[in-house]
This record gives structure tokens, sequence and C-alpha cells, in this order.
């Protein structure tokens, strides 16, 4: 097996076993979707949304619109990974930086642990444009806000769950106001998580089923053949964007540098729940929780903009995956 560096044991790692005759890199939890649209009294859609282990359970951030069609992020737990609680109100984080503070909106949260601390990074509407938005809690319930990262425009911002030569590093997409018809994924490093520069590009669209844009999905998984991280892209169909994701492998120590990468997706929308929704035709992975012990790997993914599903792989698989399937 892979080792899978600075993991965890997560003995109550939600899992599903492969299915009789399923060929399948990744296969889907057969109770899908975990999340409904209609989970918390107000929801209009729950999706896009990061889950970690926390004091023997789960806790996560998620993206809850609700029915007045406002985007924004809100807090909840899980003892088994599969049964979640989710406020119905936003998170209100604590600021004492005025310039910021003044909540527009929010949507997409990834959430990383250094250390004891547990940092959530999201779209944060900045003058009503998008940037990365930065801010982190101890308990899940109390959540304090950081200076945004960078600039607008930006989306998809995912840190690495540790210092590479001394510096936190983030991978981001920059884009632009609208629906984004373009991205590439870029590496963007700093000392202190405010002061933020030494940007590399990793990779732009290259095959057909990503080829007008991608971004960067879950926390990157470190092992010790390099970071494995899974990314999704978009391809421009006759009706409309669809989104599906793969797999890549970066360096350890420079992890601009792609080593590995999909030639084909591992999913792309072919069930009811991810073809049929507000935004059609998307599979958008936000979490993979990892047992060190096994190379157990759970992913959390929204479908179709509206609810939230489970798929299950290995570390093993992927690799396997991408050695017999890299474009580079």
């Amino acid at each position: 097996m892979t080792k899978v560096l600075g993991g965890t044991s997560i003995p109550n790692l939600p899992w599903q076993e492969r299915p009789e005759g399923c060929n399948d890199v990744i296969w889907r939890y057969d109770a899908n979707p975990v999340i409904k649209r209609d989970h918390t009294p107000h929801s209009n859609s729950i999706f896009n949304s990061a889950v970690v282990p926390f004091q023997g359970g789960f806790a996560g951030v998620f993206r809850v619109d609700d029915k007045a069609r406002n985007m924004n992020i809100h807090a909840g737990f899980s003892k088994d990974g599969y049964n979640f609680e989710i406020s119905d109100e936003r998170i209100r984080f604590e600021s004492d930086i005025p310039e910021i503070s003044e909540w527009q909106y929010g949507y997409d949260p990834r959430v990383t642990q250094i250390g004891d601390r547990y940092y959530i990074t999201w779209c944060n509407a900045y003058g009503w444009k998008p940037t990365i938005g930065l801010g982190y809690t101890d308990d899940f319930k109390t959540f304090h806000q950081m200076e945004n990262v960078f600039l607008p425009f930006n989306r998809n911002g995912v840190l690495f769950p540790r210092k590479i030569n001394g510096k936190y590093v983030m991978m981001s997409r920059p884009s632009d106001s609208g629906h984004t018809p373009f991205g590439d994924i870029y590496i963007s490093q700093s000392p202190d998580l405010v002061y933020w520069g030494e940007h590399r590009h990793v990779m732009g669209p290259s095959m057909p089923w990503e080829s007008t844009k991608i971004g960067a999905g879950p926390v990157p998984i470190e092992t010790e053949r390099g970071w494995l991280i899974f990314y999704h892209g978009v391809l421009t169909s006759c009706n409309g964007f669809v989104y599906s994701f793969s797999a890549a492998l970066l360096d350890i120590n420079e992890p601009w540098k792609v080593l590995k990468r999909g030639r084909e997706y591992l999913i792309n929308p072919r069930e009811q729940y991810e073809m049929v929704g507000d935004v059609p035709n998307v599979t958008f992975p936000c979490t993979n929780l990892v047992d060190a012990d096994t190379g157990r790997i759970a992913i959390y993914y929204g479908c179709a903009d509206t609810c939230t599903s489970l798929a299950f792989t290995t570390v093993d698989a992927v690799l396997d995956f991408l050695d017999h399937n890299s474009q580079v």
C-alpha cells in the first residue's frame, strides 16, 4: 500500500465496498445523495461543501443557498459522516478588519487542518466581486475571518495541509466576474497567510473533457510519491457546461510541477441527481477524507448545484489509474 504521509487514522470513515462487477476507479454510494437540497428549513440547495474528522466524528462547512437564493456557508456536524446536522443560520465570522468583514456572499468552501486549527477558504465577495476568503476555527462554533488572499477575481482556493519549504501554499484559479469561461490552476506561496506571492502555473485545460476550464478540488493528499489531488474540469457542450473530475500527482517539494495527470475523467454526470438540478450536469468535489491506515478515500462532491453525494476509492487505485492513464 502506498504510504499516506501526515495523514490520520479514521476508523469510522464513511465507506462502502466496490460493487460486484464494477470496474470504475471511483464508485458512488448507493444511497446518494447524502445531503438533500431541503436538508434545512430554509435551504434551496446544499452542495460543494467541506467535511473533516472532528472529535471522533465529523464537522464541516457547507454551501447553503437559501430560498431567497443568497449564497452562504453554514457549519454542521455528524457522528458517522452520513447524517449531518447543519445549522440553518450562516456562519458569522468574527473580525477586527472592518474593511473586509461586511458579508456579501460566500460559496464553495474547503477546510484544511494545519496543527489543531481548521482553516476555511471560500469564494468570498469583496466589493461584490469574487475572491478567496480565509478564516479559521478551533471548534466549528466560533469563526474568525482573516485578510482576503487575493484581489478579485479568483475562485477555488485550496490550502495545502502543511508548509512546503517553510511557506504556506495555496492553489487557486484566477478568473473573471462572470460564470468564467476559462481558467487554469495556479499555486501561490506565503510566509504568514497574509502576504501571497511567488505565483506558479500548475496546469491548464488539455483534454476534451476539461477543455473549457479546470479548478482545484479537495485538500491535497500527501503520499510518498507526491501530492495526490482531485480537480474538476469543464467541457462546453451544445447544451452548456459539463463538470467532471479526475486526478493528478504533483511534486512533493515543488507542487507546481505535474508528475501525472488523468487523461480521462474519473466521474462525470450520469446519475439523475448529478444531471438534474439548478445547474444540470455537475459533479464537483470539495472533500476527500483519507484513512491513513487503509488508504481508503471518501469523496464528498456537489451534484447539479443542488445536493451533496459520496463516492469512494483508494489511494492505490487512483495512483494506478494515473500510472496507466496519464497525459504526461
